[in-house]
């Protein structure tokens, strides 16, 4: 004779087995559904910076106490004048999201290899302006030594006067605060001994997510 308890206590027990891998499998479905949403929903805010286009328009730059220069695409700017030790790069940004510059650090290039060490963000000196470079189109970054940093403004005076090569980290994000990223630039003057620096990017480090290296 069947026992109906016992029978009854299985199939009780066989559908809850059941239910509980397909909860299971929903969840764990929904949480790569959340996880893809997340990334795709942080790319479209992710920034990449590289210097501008060659043919890109020559933009206008002022600093805070009326210097000007005219900065043209691909190029930057290393002068000084009046004891101020004036900067700037045209820079593009290649990704989809807007780009917030937070801090920068600039020294000479010693030789032609550089070690790709990432710097730490706290070495950066912050920007005093917010800059913002929007996506796929020209903008800038500006700075200046004047009495912050004595010893980096010595470096880049002489630097300017020997006509050698400069290095520039740039610390960015997204419009968030977010997907921090370093990205080292290079300045190179002019072989005709006038003109602007030709400006290149060499690495990018990211601070908030795996390298892709």
């Amino acid at each position: 004779m069947a026992d109906w308890a016992t029978i009854s206590s299985l199939a009780t027990a066989g559908g809850t087995l059941v239910l509980a891998v397909a909860t299971f499998a929903s969840v764990r479905s929904a949480n790569r559904a959340a996880r893809v949403a997340e990334r795709a929903y942080l790319v479209g805010l992710r920034p990449v910076l590289f210097p501008s286009h060659l043919d890109d328009s020559m933009q206008k730059i002022r600093w805070g106490d009326d210097h000007w220069a005219a900065l043209q695409g691909g190029r930057g700017v290393m002068e000084v004048a009046d004891d101020v030790v004036y900067m700037a790069i045209s820079l593009r940004n290649v990704a989809s999201g807007i780009a917030v510059i937070h801090g920068w650090r600039a020294s000479p290039l010693a030789s032609s290899i550089t070690p790709l060490v990432r710097p730490e963000p706290d070495t950066f000196t912050l920007q005093g302006r917010d800059l913002y470079v929007p996506p796929n189109e020209p903008s800038f970054w500006q700075a200046a030594y004047r009495d912050q940093d004595p010893d980096g403004k010595r470096a880049a005076v002489a630097a300017i006067e020997a006509r050698t090569p400069m290095m520039v980290d740039l610390l960015y994000g997204d419009h968030e605060g977010g997907q921090r990223a370093i990205s080292r630039f290079t300045l190179t003057p002019p072989s005709s001994g006038d003109g602007q620096w030709l400006a290149s990017v060499v690495r990018h480090w990211n601070l908030d997510r795996d390298d892709p290296r």
